[in-house]
């Protein structure tokens, strides 16, 4: 794990960073215009079908990619149907899109790599994963999602009020969770939390952590950032650390007691309650099994960015084409199911400045490690 990382935060030196802390009035506004195209998109949706104006400008394949961070098998299955949207929303716009392909990336860096080097298009990608790679991608959108019944910077009070529930509230931002679960060292880590015993970095030290690559917000960046505020700890001074390819993998290898904590978002519980106990054969509930001992600040929502030099998204108005499509998209009810595979519930026009804080943890991540070598 640790050659991986250092392998990454190299890449991390050369990135630039850009001033100032964002603002929320771009989201503001992003959110009104989102609005005032709901009414378009469900009109839209009654046609059975559009066809393109004849003037429209022919794409022969558009490559869209998404980060594994669930099941790769069940994202492809969830996303089958955007294919159609998508042809369907731009057609109109004036973009005749003959095919949409989907993949799910390797890893998280696999699809910054794929924009950087212009074989995906369009990546559904968080912000700490566009950070690391915004020379070579634009953010285009951000994600909403549903607020949470929860939202406190004390470990105990998720625990004492579980378990968490969606609220209609709809917000930008999310947080991460380090979640202890059934193996006797969480159990024990998860009693001092709810006894309101203060932690201390022997008792993280000696659990077996689940982590994401090194660019996920929730799964590396945040958690790292909590260490570090918390413990004055780099999270590659963690004895026992193991990257998971994707939150079911770390879900499965928490209930199998293979590691006692992971690093996950704060939603995260509620997308695994069924396979807690089907597919990982627990006789309790996630929400019995499992503790929060560790919570992050918030998060800036997850992005769909483009490629800087694919073909296809050199034309800018194809970009403010396919930006449309998918507020479109997202104000749709069929829309809503498919993207709810990542907990988005719509998109809003995004501003790379509201990116700044990611970059900020992305270069304090680089400065613990450069300082450890």
């Amino acid at each position: 794990m640790r050659k991986s990382i250092s392998l990454v935060m190299a890449a991390l030196i050369a990135a630039s960073a850009l001033v100032g802390c964002g603002s929320s009035t771009p989201a503001t506004e992003s959110t009104k215009a989102a609005q005032e195209t709901t009414a378009a998109g469900a009109e839209g949706e009654k046609k059975e079908a559009v066809e393109a104006p004849a003037d429209a400008k022919d794409v022969d394949v558009l490559n869209v990619a998404f980060v594994p961070s669930r099941e790769p098998d069940e994202i492809v299955t969830a996303t089958e149907p955007l294919k159609e949207m998508i042809k369907k929303e731009m057609a109109p716009l004036g973009y005749n899109i003959k095919d949409v392909n989907i993949t799910v990336g390797t890893s998280y860096e696999a699809v910054g790599e794929g924009l950087a080097a212009g074989t995906i298009d369009i990546g559904f990608i968080p912000g700490g994963t566009y950070v690391l790679y915004d020379q070579d991608a634009e953010v285009l959108l951000t994600a909403t999602r549903d607020g949470l019944s929860i939202d406190s910077d004390s470990a105990k009070d998720w625990n004492d009020q579980k378990p968490t529930e969606a609220v209609e509230k709809q917000v930008t931002f999310y947080r991460a969770l380090i979640i202890a679960g059934p193996s006797d060292n969480g159990k024990a880590v998860a009693e001092k939390v709810n006894n309101g015993e203060e932690l201390t970095w022997e008792d993280l030290d000696g659990l077996n952590w689940g982590v994401m690559g090194p660019t996920s917000s929730a799964g590396y960046i945040y958690p790292a950032l909590w260490i570090q505020k918390n413990f004055g700890k780099n999270i590659t001074d963690l004895a026992h650390a193991v990257e998971c390819d994707s939150y079911g993998t770390a879900f499965a290898r928490l209930a199998q007691g293979q590691i006692d904590v992971l690093c996950t978002y704060a939603d995260a519980r509620r997308d695994y309650v069924e396979k807690w106990n089907a597919e990982y054969a627990m006789p309790n509930s996630i929400w019995d099994d499992t503790n929060v001992i560790g919570v992050t600040e918030g998060i800036y929502n997850d992005t769909i960015s483009g490629s800087r030099v694919s073909d296809v998204m050199m034309d800018e108005d194809f970009k403010a084409a396919f930006k449309q499509a998918m507020i479109n998209i997202g104000s749709t009810e069929e829309g809503k199911e498919i993207i709810s595979i990542y907990s988005h519930k719509g998109y809003v026009e995004a501003n790379d400045a509201d990116y700044n804080s990611a970059r900020d943890a992305q270069n304090l991540i680089k400065e613990l490690r450069l300082g450890q070598n």
